[in-house]
């Protein structure tokens, strides 16, 4: 047997068995469809919360848009994952009542909205002596403020 035939034959072995790898990854908190079609547009962010349980993720900085979701992807050894399902909740909420449910799946693909809502600063505007003289007296020269003595 040649070393050509013999190196063929190692990685023949070798990729049969790591090709065997399969792993089904399934992560997410999609709320069953039975407690999905208790809310109701009105409801408050507490009465959804009771019903829905905590969301996979809650966007924008005012809490109003609360994210379910969920997914299944499969693993085969070295190979690219692949999903294979994919299921999101959408939930948008303003002046604490739910106002929009969106459901996406994966054969939706990647249809983004962009919304054009505003956000505002979480700060108050600073006036006008805040602004200019807010910082008088503070200056460190040597980093923490602490006095180092050397004796």
């Amino acid at each position: 047997m040649s070393i050509r035939n013999l190196l063929f034959l190692v990685g023949l072995i070798i990729n049969t068995a790591c090709a065997s790898d399969l792993f089904l990854d399934h992560t997410g908190n999609m709320p069953e469809e039975n407690h999905i079609k208790q809310i109701q547009l009105g409801q408050t962010k507490e009465e959804v919360y009771v019903i829905l349980g905590a969301p996979s993720v809650v966007a924008g900085l005012s809490s109003n848009h609360w994210i379910y979701m969920e997914s299944s992807i499969r693993r085969v050894a070295f190979m690219r994952p692949t999903e294979l399902e994919r299921n999101i909740l959408a939930l948008q909420f303003k002046d604490n009542k739910l106002v929009n449910v969106t459901k996406r799946t994966l054969e939706d693909g990647n249809n983004i909205s962009i919304d054009n809502d505003e956000t505002k600063p979480a700060d108050r505007e600073l006036g006008f002596f805040r602004k200019y003289f807010g910082g008088v007296g503070q200056y460190q020269m040597f980093g923490n403020g602490k006095q180092q003595r050397d004796m």
